[in-house]
Formats: structure tokens, sequence, C-alpha cells
């Protein structure tokens, strides 16, 4: 079990994981249709290499299309345009794999192309 400061949760070393894709939208937007479209052929030799802990993933919109929603203390909520920070690197996609560990999710996540970014890993909280 895993202690947090806001309480136990279980987490098994047996699970899912979410590999959070980052990366700088402004090098994208500068990238020629070639980088583009070999990212693309990138992501689809992953998933065919990973196909068995693939559970699920996406291309996120641009954050110029995000919609933050945040509370307002009072019950109510502010819902503004855009992203919750201002960051150099922006989620731009996502794959929840399954892994037996967090080594073997390491592994899968060190196979994701991020060419202008990099990539995040999380394990699921009681199995997602």
């Amino acid at each position: 079990m895993l202690e947090t400061d806001v309480g136990a949760r279980e987490v098994t070393s047996v699970g899912k994981y979410l590999v959070m894709i980052y990366d700088d939208e402004a090098k994208w937007d500068a990238a020629e249709e070639s980088v583009m479209e070999q990212n693309h052929k990138n992501h689809q030799a992953f998933a065919e290499a990973n196909g068995a802990a693939l559970r699920g993933g996406g291309q996120l919109d641009g954050s110029t299309t995000a919609t933050s929603i945040r509370s307002d203390g009072n019950g109510g909520y502010v819902v503004t345009d855009g992203t919750f920070a201002e960051t150099k690197e922006v989620m731009g996609g996502y794959y929840i794999i399954e892994a037996a560990d967090l080594d073997e999710a390491l592994a899968i996540a060190k196979q994701v192309p991020s060419p202008m970014g990099g990539v995040e890993v999380r394990p699921l909280v009681n199995g997602g």
C-alpha cells in the first residue's frame, strides 16, 4: 500500500498506467509536414509493437482549444479558455497501458514517440 498526503491508496504492481505525452507546440508549428507525417508513422509503429499492452490512447487538439474549470471556493466554478498554466510544453496525447510493474511500464513508455518533448508515466489508482 502506498501512503500519500490524501490518505492510503492501494497501488498494485500489475495494473494500468497513464503515459502522458508532452510536446512543445511552437516546435510542431514550425515543423515541416514531413516531420509530422513521420511522427504519425512512428506512433503507428509504436501501437503495432505494443498492441498487447495498449488499453487506449489518443491525440489531443492544440492547447488553444482547451477550457479550464476551477472551483471558485464558494460552490461555483470559474470557466476560462486555455490551459491551467502557461508552459512551454503541453499535453498533446496519451496512452493507457497495462504492465506487470512500473519497470515494464517505463520500458514501454520509453518507446513512445515524442520528438518535441517527453512523456510522463503514472499508475492509475486501484487499477483504473
